[in-house]
């Protein structure tokens, strides 16, 4: 078959399917083209093909003949679009079909209508293609996530200042793991302490995450401290709430934690404890280089010196570790702190390979 017998079939092809999506259809017409369908190979192709167009352009909502609502169309709708483009429909049953004679007398609108379809096919998928491309790089940069790793040795302290204009100080012998996103800014506390001076930004809040818990902020300044089994969470500007992580292990209700709050939590306990202000930033001045203690044990000072020094404090019997103690101490002076012990306080300091041992006279 040459293209112009193929043209000819494409168009008598279509004459049948506006024909059959009238109003009007009848046994008869069926009746013809069935006759037509069988009088060549070629009838049936040109049939079919156009017939998979034409369900597709179904699908695509009338997008070339400028519908304006969604839906399929309804029936009768393509055979008022053909005549609107100048194509005849075929005449009622008993007509004779259409020859390759009688189709090269048609008008050339006719000849057009095939070519628009295909043209309305393609600049669908390519719309619909244009569509996939902006809505993927869209989701892509709301979701892309920066992410960077700090840490500080034992007796370091590091002040950062993030991407989204938040700052945080690192205490000694500490990492964060930063992923910063359009959605969510998130924290992860893997061990020892932070302060978070956070940038307000309404919509994507700053989470810090300690594993079973979630300590979430918008705009405030508050400080996170991870040990082996306890999590301290010190309020100074603002409002954090404390809860439990999606999908982890630790099922408890949420805190809310005003400034002024101190949380500890054990477990599965939550020990909130409301102080003033001045007090809670008191809890923060190791970024001084200053640890501060108000009616703490002796044993708890030394937990707290033993954070920022390689050599360590020792208790040697409970007597001693129970003693009560109060005031200012730089971390890095150690042994200045235990010169002041001895001289205050029933105990003595005696120097052993692992650190300074202090003990009961």
């Amino acid at each position: 078959m040459n293209a112009s017998a193929r043209t000819d079939a494409d168009r008598i092809a279509a004459h049948w399917l506006a024909r059959r999506d009238g109003e009007a259809w009848s046994e008869a017409d069926a009746a013809a083209l069935e006759a037509w369908l069988n009088a060549a190979v070629a009838h049936r192709v040109a049939f079919l093909r156009l017939q998979a167009a034409w369900d597709e352009s179904r699908r695509l909502q009338a997008l070339g003949a400028g519908r304006k609502f969604l839906g399929p169309p309804p029936r009768g709708h393509w055979s008022q679009v053909t005549r609107g483009l100048g194509v005849t429909p075929i005449e009622s049953a008993g007509a004779p079909i259409p020859t390759p004679a009688d189709a090269g007398e048609q008008a050339p609108a006719a000849r057009l209508r095939p070519q628009a379809t295909r043209m309305t096919r393609v600049l669908a998928v390519l719309s619909i293609c244009a569509f996939a491309l902006l809505a993927g790089w869209g989701w892509q940069t709301y979701n892309r996530v920066s992410s960077s790793s700090h840490r500080t040795m034992l007796g370091g302290l590091e002040t950062l200042s993030l991407a989204d204009g938040s700052t945080t100080t690192l205490a000694s012998d500490s990492r964060i793991d930063v992923h910063l996103s359009r959605r969510e800014r998130r924290i992860e506390l893997q061990y020892g302490e932070a302060i978070f001076d956070v940038a307000k930004e309404t919509g994507r809040p700053f989470v810090v995450d300690t594993g079973a818990l979630q300590v979430v902020a918008v705009g405030t300044r508050f400080s996170v401290r991870r040990d082996a089994r306890d999590l301290r969470v010190v309020v100074t500007e603002g409002t954090v709430r404390l809860q439990s992580r999606a999908g982890g292990t630790a099922v408890g209700p949420t805190t809310l934690l005003p400034a002024g709050s101190v949380a500890l939590v054990r477990d599965d306990d939550v020990l909130v404890r409301s102080v003033p202000i001045a007090d809670a930033e008191r809890l923060l001045d190791w970024r001084e280089g200053l640890l501060v203690f108000r009616d703490n044990t002796l044993a708890e000072a030394a937990a707290e010196f033993n954070r920022y020094n390689t050599r360590k404090l020792l208790i040697a019997d409970d007597a001693v570790g129970a003693l009560r103690i109060g005031g200012s101490f730089r971390w890095d002076n150690a042994e200045g702190f235990v010169r002041l012990l001895e001289r205050g306080f029933p105990v003595r300091a005696e120097a052993t390979t692992d650190g300074i041992e202090l003990r009961t006279p």
